[in-house]
This record gives C-alpha cells, structure tokens and sequence, in this order.
C-alpha cells in the first residue's frame, strides 16, 4: 500500500471532537509532513473553515522533496473537500500554509463569506503585497475596491506583563530588541497611512469581511476575533496574526493561529480570558532554533504553555 494512501485511511477514520453542540475537525497538521493548522468548525448554524493552506515542510524535514510536495498538494485537496460544505472561511494572516491560492483552489472561496486578516492594518510589508495577491486572485484579476488610509495613529503596542519578568543578563539585549522593534513599527505605520487600503464587501463572489477584533453573529453561534497578536516575540519581524473564538450554547473553541507558544506573557493571560473548553495552540518553532528562536524565548514559550 502506498504510505500516502496510509496517511488518506487514517485521516478518514478520524473523528470530529465534540465541544458541546460544535464539532471540531482538525484536518491537517506539520506532523503529517505539510505545513498546515487547518480546522472545520461545525456548529448548529454555521460551518466555518480556519485557515485553509498548506505548505511545504522545511528543508531539514527528513523527507526527499518530492514526497514533501505530494504531500502539501494532498493536505490541500482534503481542506479543499472540507471547504465545501462551509459557508464561510477565516484567514488569520497571510502565510502560504494558512491560505490557498484562489486561482488555484476557487471552491475553497467561491460564494463564501470570509473572515481575514486586515490587508491594510497592523500588517508587515511582505504580508500586506500577499494580501493584496490574494485579493486581486480572489477578484479575477478585476481590480480591487479602494478605501482613504485611516489618517488615525497607530497606538504603540505594550505588553505589561512581559515588561514585569526579570530576563535576567538577557534583559539589556532583550530592551535593544524592542527599541529596534518600535522603530520598525513606526515605519510601518507610515506605510499603513500612505498606501491606498482596499475596502471590504463583495469580492468575486465572496463577501469579505476584516476580522480584526471583531464580532459576528449566526443565531446561537458568536464568532470573536482579536485584536492583532504578534507571530511569535515582541514586534516580531513576521509580522501579526488574529486569533478565532467560536462559542455556542456556553461553549467556547478557540483557535490562536501562530503565536508561537505564545511567546508573549500578555498573550498568554489573553488566551486563558478567553476561558475555552477546547483550544488549538501553535508552539514555538523548534527547528529554528538559533536562528530566529533563541533559547529564552523558548523557554518563555515552555512557561507560558504551562
């Protein structure tokens, strides 16, 4: 048999976990050997699809290249499956392995309404020309509809409790880091009020909604997104993300997408407000390891899981 028709019966076999009236369907994960946190959320009155991507493990995955292809491509055809029995979509940031290409996977998109992450806000550069890839793809290449860039500034991000840990010898590297990291924030804030911001509504044929700390409502089902939360560390060059909650019936899943741990002490006591009963966390990225994960930040991701 092959293995890839090993990983398809397994996958099949697996059961949604129940969250009071919901059902959570995790359909892909690194460890099946693609790049993917893609999650079908099924409630009594809206079915909703968490970031549909999937991408290509790093180089160090001990796998020949091909086989990691055939691999992503197959992650993408079961979300594709899975997307069509939803009627709306959510995408916390723009990382190839949290969203598909429409041009390449319309009916994961097509007559959907979808859920994503702000284009025009509290975005890094390399996310904000994907988003807008994403769109125009989205459109058909017809052109996206523009909206006046928020004239607001953009308020300095804190983090409190962070600032309360002792860091030890680390603590002097770790305040140039962030002085570095506000300086990037302040160039990227003048980005985000000089480029024109595509506005939101009717997309192709899809109903586009910016989710970013956001409520919406489907009878007995309140779907929360938060506010924008870094990628992993302070002013993380990666950019930010936004996090899903979905509660029904005094239930709650929630849903982090990659804050890396979280890194964050702030971010931890947010997702413990949250108060959930069932919650899928990203971890730290290990195989980055001294690279753009040093070992305090791992460490503070370790306490904070705990």
């Amino acid at each position: 048999m092959d293995w890839l028709q090993e990983v398809a019966d397994a996958l099949a076999q697996a059961q949604a976990i129940p969250c009071g009236p919901m059902r959570i369907t995790p359909l892909w994960a690194d460890s099946l050997g693609a790049k993917s946190l893609a999650v079908r959320v099924e409630t009594p009155d809206i079915r909703l699809l968490i970031d549909p991507g999937a991408a290509v493990m790093q180089k160090s995955f001990p796998l020949p290249e091909d086989e990691k292809e055939r691999l992503k491509r197959f992650a993408l055809e079961r979300i594709a499956r899975a997307a069509e029995g939803c009627e709306a979509v959510f995408i916390s940031h723009y990382h190839h392995d949290h969203y598909a290409d429409p041009a390449l996977f319309p009916r994961i998109y097509q007559g959907k309404r979808l859920f994503i992450k702000d284009p025009n806000q509290w975005i890094n550069r390399s996310q904000h020309g994907r988003a807008r890839a994403f769109l125009l793809a989205l459109a058909g290449g017809a052109g996206l509809p523009e909206a006046t860039p928020s004239p607001a500034a953009f308020p300095r991000p804190t983090f409190p409790l962070a600032d309360a840990e002792d860091f030890g010898e680390y603590d002097p590297r770790r305040r140039a880091l962030l002085r570095q990291g506000l300086r990037r924030f302040k160039r990227l804030s003048r980005m985000w009020r000089s480029q024109p911001w595509v506005k939101e509504g009717r997309i192709g044929s899809a109903d586009v909604r910016f989710a970013d700390g956001r409520e919406f409502r489907f009878g007995r089902t309140a779907i929360r997104f938060s506010p924008p939360l870094f990628h992993g560390v302070e002013y993380a060059r990666v950019g930010w993300v936004i996090a899903c909650r979905v509660e029904c019936e005094g239930k709650c899943f929630l849903f982090t997408s990659d804050v890396q741990g979280p890194v964050i002490e702030d971010d931890r006591c947010w997702i413990i407000d949250q108060r959930p009963d069932l919650l899928i966390l990203d971890g730290p990225p290990t195989y980055l390891l001294g690279r753009i994960l040093n070992r305090i930040n791992l460490a503070r991701a370790e306490r904070n899981l705990c």
